[in-house]
C-alpha cells in the first residue's frame, strides 16, 4: 500500500551532541555517526548500490554493523543484511536471487565472496569527529526502497521480502504511542541484527533520536543488571527464550526509569506473562512479521480505562493499519471466530521479490495473507493461535520443517523424515525429527546432528532425532504430525 493520502510522521535529523551507541567498551554519539556516513557514501560510490543492486550486509553482531545499517538509512541506501552462520548453499540461494553490487564483511567472512567487491569497516573510522554538512541526510523518502530481509514459509522456498522506508516510519510513529526511550537513554539491543528485529531497533532510536546499547551476545546476568540497576537503560527487545532465562533470577527487578520489555518472535504461554505481571514487569506482547517490518499489533503499556485486557492477546492492530478474519472462502467473520489473519496498510509490504510468490497472499483490494489462524473479539485484540501452518519459531529463529526435512534424507543412513515443532519453556518450540532409517540399523543420533551441521545453520539442528518403524498418517493419508507430537510428549516426558 502507498503512502499517498496518508499522514506521514515528520522525523528530524538527531542533534549531532547526543549518544547515538554504546556496547561494553565504546561509546559514539551522531556526531561520529555523521562522519562516518560522509565516508562510507564516498567508499561505497564506486559500487553503484541500487535497489536492483544492494549492499549485502553479512558479519556478526558490531558496532561496525550498526553504523553502517544507520548510514545506509540516512543516506537511502538498499541494503540486504543476512547471518554468517548461514551456510554457503544458502548464501549461493540468495545471491542467485538478487544480484548485490558489493557486500560489508568482516575480516572472518570476506573469504567466502570472491565474486563481490567486499568493503570492510576498519573500527577506527567510527571514531571520526569532523564538521559536516548534515542536509545531505534525511529520514524522509517514504516509498524508497529500504532494503531485503530473507524470511521463510511452511512452502519451504525461501523467500525475499523488499521492505520500503515507509514501513519504519508508520511502525516508530505507532510503537512510540506505547513507549520510547528519552534523549541519551537507551534502547537494549541483543537481538541479530540480520533480522528485522534487530535492525528496527536501531532504525527506531535513530528516528527517536535515542541510543543504543549492543551487546555481542544475550548475557542474562547483565541483562538483569542493565534493567535493575542502570537508569540509562528504557527499553529492551526480547524473544521468549530470553524472557525465560531473566523470570526466575531472584535479584531480577526492574528500576523506576525503565519503560517496558517489547516481545516478540514467537509464541509465549499466558503462566511466564503471569510470572512478569506479579514482578511488575512492563512486558509488551506483540504481534508481526518481516512483510509488516516487525511488530503491527501490540498490547497497550497501561491498560485503558474500563477494557480487560486478555493475556493470550497480542492486542490491537496500529492505525492505520487494518485486520480482518476470514474463512477458507474469503468470508469476513464476525468477533470470536477464529480464520485466517488478513492485513492491509502502509506497513504490510508490496509484494515478494519472486512475483511467483505473490499468488494467493493478496486479494483485488491490497490485503495481505498472512497465512497465520487467529481471531478477533468484540473489543478488536487480536490473538494469535497458529503461525504460519507448521513453521517452527525456535528462540526466534524460523525454521522451515521441509528444509530440515530434505536435509535429513538426502543423508545415506536416513529414508524419510518428518521436523515438528514442539512446545518449549526455554525456547519457545524445539525441533523434533522423526526419521525412517535407510536400512534395520537405527543411525546414531549425535552423528546426524553434526552431519546435518554441515548443510544447516545451528537453531536449525534438531534436538532429538528419533527413528520409528512407520509414521502415523491422517484419514487422508498424509503424515500426522499432531500424533507425532503427542507420541513425543508420551513417550520422551511432559511437552511444556
Amino acid at each position: 500500500m502507498s503512502s499517498e493520502n496518508m499522514h506521514i510522521p515528520d522525523y528530524q535529523i538527531p542533534d549531532s551532541g547526543l549518544q547515538f551507541l554504546a556496547s561494553e567498551d565504546n561509546l559514539y554519539d551522531y556526531r561520529n555517526l555523521y562522519s562516518f556516513a560522509v565516508w562510507f557514501k564516498n567508499t561505497i560510490e564506486p559500487f553503484k548500490v541500487s535497489e536492483k543492486r544492494p549492499l549485502l550486509i553479512v558479519a556478526d553482531s558490531s558496532d561496525q554493523q550498526v553504523f553502517t545499517i544507520a548510514a545506509c538509512w540516512f543516506l537511502q541506501i538498499p541494503f540486504f543484511p543476512l547471518s554468517p552462520a548461514m551456510t554457503d548453499p544458502e548464501i549461493g540461494n540468495v545471491l542467485n536471487k538478487l544480484s548485490p553490487s558489493a557486500v560489508v564483511a568482516d575480516s572472518e567472512t570476506k573469504a567466502r565472496f570472491r565474486d563481490l567487491p567486499v568493503i570492510q569497516i576498519p573500527k577506527e573510522k567510527l571514531g571520526m569527529m569532523k564538521i559536516v554538512d548534515e542536509s545531505q541526510f534525511s529520514s524522509g523518502h517514504p516509498e524508497k526502497c529500504l532494503g531485503y530481509f530473507l524470511t521463510s514459509g511452511s512452502t519451504g522456498t525461501p523467500k525475499v521480502v523488499p521492505l520500503k522506508r515507509r514501513q519504519i516510519l508508520f511502525g516508530a510513529h505507532a510503537s512510540a504511542q506505547n513507549f520510547k526511550p528519552d534523549l541519551n537513554r537507551y534502547w537494549l539491543l541483543c537481538l541479530p541484527i540480520n533480522h528485522v528485529g534487530g535492525v528496527s531497533i536501531i532504525l527506531r532510536s535513530l528516528l527517536y533520536h535515542s541510543a543504543v546499547y549492543r551487546m555481542d551476545r544475550f548475557d542474562a546476568d547483565q541483562v538483569i543488571t542493565f534493567m535493575s540497576e542502570n537508569t540509562l537503560f528504557q527499553a529492551a527487545s526480547l524473544v521468549p527464550t530470553m524472557l525465560n532465562r531473566l523470570i526466575n533470577a531472584s535479584r531480577f527487578q526492574i528500576h523506576k526509569e525503565f519503560q517496558a520489555i517489547l516481545l516478540g518472535g514467537g509464541p509465549i504461554t499466558p503462566s511466564l506473562l503471569e510470572k512478569f505481571a506479579q514482578k511488575g514487569m512492563p512486558v509488551v506482547s506483540s504481534y508481526g512479521m518481516t512483510e509488516t517490518c516487525g511488530q503491527i499489533a501490540a498490547n497497550p503499556l497501561l491498560k485503558p480505562s474500563g477494557i480487560y485486557r486478555p493475556k493470550k492477546s497480542v492486542g490491537g492492530v496500529f492505525a492505520p493499519n487494518e485486520v480482518q478474519i476470514r474463512n477458507e472462502d474469503s468470508k469476513v467473520l464476525p468477533a470470536n471466530e477464529p480464520g485466517t489473519i488478513w492485513l492491509k496498510g502502509p506497513q504490510v509490504f508490496d509484494g515478494y521479490f519472486d512475483k511467483r510468490q505473490n499468488k494467493g497472499k493478496f486479494d483485488n483490494d491490497g490485503w495481505f495473507n498472512t497465512g497465520d489462524y487467529g481471531y478477533l473479539n468484540r473489543y478488536d485484540q487480536l490473538f494469535i493461535e497458529t503461525r504460519r501452518s507448521d513453521l517452527i519459531i525456535t528462540g526466534g529463529e524460523n525454521v522451515i520443517p521441509l528444509e530440515v526435512e530434505s536435509a535429513l534424507e538426502d543423508l545415506e543412513p536416513v529414508n524419510e523424515a518428518v521436523v515438528v515443532g514442539v512446545p518449549d519453556s526455554e525456547w519457545g518450540q524445539k525441533i523434533i525429527a522423526f526419521i525412517i532409517p535407510a536400512s534395520g540399523e537405527q543411525p546414531e543420533e549425535e552423528i546426524l546432528q553434526a552431519e546435518l551441521k554441515q548443510k544447516l545453520s545451528p537453531f536449525k539442528i534438531p534436538k532429538r532425532i528419533i527413528p520409528l518403524d512407520s509414521y502415523p498418517l491422517t484419514a487422508s493419508g498424509k503424515k500426522d504430525k499432531l500424533r507425532l507430537i503427542h507420541m513425543y510428549d508420551k513417550e520422551y516426558g511432559q511437552v511444556q
